[in-house]
């Protein structure tokens, strides 16, 4: 009995003991103010957390007893906004110390906030408001700074709490910094120097490249440029440079400037890629990718910016670029082109760069061991940017030595060619000489035989002036001849029955047709239709006359029986002349098989002419040979 009862003694003695070590490991842990220490970073539970996602809380609930064991100490020793949807409540304990010789303040790290809200106690245990962000114009805030920085009453014993509302349309590190502001200022100048010396190193590796690309109109130059320019303004809306130097009245812009200059910087640095690895020609596949990723990336971009501005907060979309771009300069480096070793070299640190701040960001606390890290990115442009320049360095070498090869195999080629130059001009001085010699020779007989020819050429003038005589008189012989044969054909055709080869002879084209048609049409002289007036000048159409005061135009076939139609002209002609000269008695299908035309095309423009006929039968009667023409005008 008595051994049960110290057994069951020292259990419970064992419960309470652990118990209270886990009240005690579970407390807040607090940040004494002391003069020895000039900086203190709060890290895991010396912040607690407390999360509002429906964005109602007030400070003085947070503040109050019920929600005092409602804060949770941080798991990470980064603490960071995840949900941008939810605001964020962040608690720290500071043990003030009134005999402290140096005044201490309250530093923010991350200057990408939108809206911070401190909340500092007082001695009277009252609270001071200090509202601060990248939201709000930079000439606002307490301390000119870059960062967020408050002073801070500790003229007391107390240990108080402080209590911070954060809420940030992007993913934000709550780094809280106790300093002296000793500390501070010394800090600050250390920081504002190096700050001045990266981008110091940008704008002169930049204005040099713009300087080369004036000089040598090459893309890659410009593109370098532009890459450069966007990561140091990349840099500087990240860090809060631009901001406080820049457009520090835009708070706006300033939400938005650091995805335009991701967005730049990624599509230069692939533009870059193509000019300086000749990608274009040494790996068009890849090319095309490229295209493809400026397509999607520049279409992304504008939606993100005028659609879902939620979109711009996905920083490290940039690794799909820039892993493009190291593949793009390692399969080039590996099919011979040296200068993509430097490039691939200079890619290396940066992507290196872009994987520690993403493992970074999703928790891997432990690789967050300082200022390297934190500046990381920063470090690993500045090395990139340096061994890019090697890289475009050494293609301009090589292109150097390739120029100074070929203008050494020109110089070679240039001696040889003079050579055989030499050569060839002695070759042809000998055979020249030998030529002339032997033309000099021949001349002499071609000048005795010369005299002959001249006997003979005067014989043959007086032969062909006989001859002209005798052509002259054929010629008019000829011209009486074919007069005649026109006639008796024309009056052939006219009067019997021919075929259509026969009367082709006298109608063989169009133009025949035409000018039997302006003829027979304007006989009497022309009279504009419209007008009325007696002036014309050819038309545009053969044979047709245009109007000199109206400018009317009227074909040769307006007003006749060939207007609008589709039969041949001249076959149209015969098909007339058959039925009028067989009175009409021709069929369709007789016609159809002499024209070669169809039936069905042939009975309707017989009977349009047959009506024609019948309409005109009187005057018919009266009409000559040629009586068939008295069809062809309306």
């Amino acid at each position: 009995m008595h051994k049960r009862f110290i057994l069951f003694l020292f259990s419970g003695l064992l419960f309470l003991g652990l118990l209270f070590s886990k009240t005690v490991a579970e407390a807040q842990q607090t940040v004494a103010i002391s003069d020895q220490v000039d900086q203190h970073i709060f890290n895991h539970a010396e912040i607690e957390c407390l999360q509002d996602p429906q964005n109602k809380l007030t400070f003085e609930q947070v503040s109050s007893d019920a929600f005092r064991n409602r804060f949770v100490p941080s798991k990470t020793s980064t603490p960071q906004t995840l949900n941008n949807k939810s605001t964020y409540w962040y608690r720290i304990r500071i043990k003030h110390k009134s005999t402290a010789e140096k005044r201490f303040m309250l530093e923010f790290f991350d200057q990408t906030i939108d809206h911070v809200t401190a909340y500092l106690p007082q001695k009277d245990g009252s609270y001071t408001v200090h509202t601060l962000g990248d939201a709000y114009p930079f000439k606002e805030r307490e301390l000119h700074h870059k960062n967020f920085a408050l002073y801070i009453d500790h003229e007391n014993d107390l240990t108080q709490d402080y209590y911070f509302r954060f809420k940030s349309a992007q993913i934000a590190d709550v780094i809280i910094v106790l300093r002296s502001v000793d500390w501070f200022i010394s800090y600050a100048l250390d920081e504002y120097f190096y700050f001045g010396v990266f981008y110091g190193m940008i704008l002169v590796f930049s204005f040099y490249n713009l300087i080369m690309f004036i000089a040598m109109r090459q893309r890659q130059y410009l593109y370098y440029v532009l890459y450069n320019l966007s990561v140091g303004l990349f840099e500087m809306s990240s860090d809060g440079i631009a901001y406080q130097y820049l457009w520090g009245n835009s708070p706006a812009w300033n939400q938005n400037a650091y995805a335009f200059a991701l967005y730049s910087t990624s599509i230069f640095a692939l533009l870059f890629t193509r000019e300086l690895l000749f990608v274009r020609a040494k790996a068009p596949n890849l090319n095309k990718l490229i295209i493809w990723i400026i397509g999607i990336r520049t279409a992304l971009f504008f939606y993100a910016m005028f659609i879902d501005q939620d979109l711009l907060t996905y920083k490290f979309i940039e690794f799909i670029p820039l892993s493009v771009a190291f593949y793009t300069g390692i399969h080039i480096m590996l099919k011979g082109y040296k200068p993509a070793r430097f490039f691939v070299l200079g890619y290396s640190f940066l992507f290196m760069g872009f994987i520690l701040k993403f493992f970074i960001m999703l928790g891997y606390s432990w690789l967050n061991f300082g200022v390297v890290a934190y500046y990381s990115l920063s470090i690993c442009f500045i090395l990139e940017m340096v061994f890019l320049s090697f890289a475009i360095g050494d293609k301009v070498r090589i292109l150097k030595t390739k120029k100074e090869n070929a203008q050494r195999q020109m110089i070679r080629q240039m001696a040889e060619h003079g050579k055989l130059k030499d050569q060839l001009n002695h070759q042809l001085e000998a055979k020249v000489e030998e030529r002339t010699k032997e033309v000099f020779h021949k001349s002499l007989i071609i000048e005795a035989k010369n005299s002959e020819l001249q006997e003979a050429n005067d014989l043959l003038k007086q032969q062909a002036e006989e001859i002209i005589r005798m052509n002259v008189l054929l010629e008019q012989d000829n011209q009486e001849l074919q007069t005649n044969v026109e006639k008796v054909t024309r009056d052939r055709v006219m009067s019997a029955d021919v075929d259509f080869e026969e009367f082709s002879r006298i109608y063989p084209d169009k133009d025949s047709c035409f000018l039997f048609l302006s003829e027979l049409k304007w006989n009497d002289g022309y009279t504009c239709r419209k007008c009325k007036s007696n002036h014309f000048y050819p038309g545009h159409i053969p044979y047709s006359r245009r109007c000199s005061k109206c400018g009317y135009e009227e074909s040769v076939t307006t007003n006749t029986v060939f207007q609008n139609t589709r039969i041949p002209i001249n076959k149209a002609f015969y098909m007339i002349f058959l039925i009028y000269t067989t009175k009409g008695k021709i069929s369709s299908h007789k016609l159809a098989e002499i024209l070669n035309i169809r039936q069905s095309t042939c009975w309707t423009y017989g009977s349009k002419i047959k009506l024609l006929m019948e309409e005109r039968k009187a005057a018919l009667k009266k009409a000559n040979k040629n009586g068939w023409s008295k069809l062809v005008l309306e």
